[in-house]
């Protein structure tokens, strides 16, 4: 069975993110989507990690061969404990390669076992970004566009001032 991890601090999950999750479920027999705590966001989270499990879960609740998890530690030995061989990236634009291919290139070495495996943003989500949404949402935009409407309120209940 080839598994393949998908890693984000998905806070929140986007359109962006649920298209390479999607992508990706049609590539490989099992997708993990695991939600890490990014060291440089460390204590800058919107939603807690159960909230961003819950909200991806609902988000793929039609996708069988998707399931939602959650670690701290390295993205590496996390895949060696899943038996994962592949990490699923996605990549916006050029200026995301540079930090993705200095992630990937330490986690082969880490783990010899996994590949990254880049998949390429759709056209419309191109832009997009958790970061995008929060900025959007709290100076009270809409972000129906933006994420995915299973959690739209959700977001903008805890975002919009």
């Amino acid at each position: 069975m080839k598994i393949a991890i998908c890693p984000g601090s998905f806070d929140p999950v986007t359109n962006g993110h649920l298209d390479v999750i999607k992508r990706a479920s049609k590539l490989f027999d099992k997708v993990i989507v695991v939600v890490m705590e990014n060291i440089k966001k460390k204590n800058q989270s919107s939603f807690t990690l159960e909230e961003r499990m819950d909200f991806i879960n609902r988000c793929t609740k039609d996708l069988d061969n998707v399931e939602t998890d959650s670690y701290v530690g390295l993205l590496a030995d996390y895949a060696k404990m899943k038996e994962a061989t592949a990490i699923v990236k996605g990549l916006r634009a050029v200026s995301d390669f540079e930090d993705e291919f200095q992630q990937a290139l330490t986690n082969i070495k880490l783990n010899p076992d996994v590949e990254t495996v880049f998949i390429t943003a759709s056209s419309e989500y191109m832009y997009l970004s958790s970061s995008v949404v929060k900025q959007v949402c709290g100076y009270g935009g809409n972000v129906s566009d933006f994420v995915p409407n299973e959690i739209l309120r959700d977001v903008e209940n805890r975002l919009k001032r």
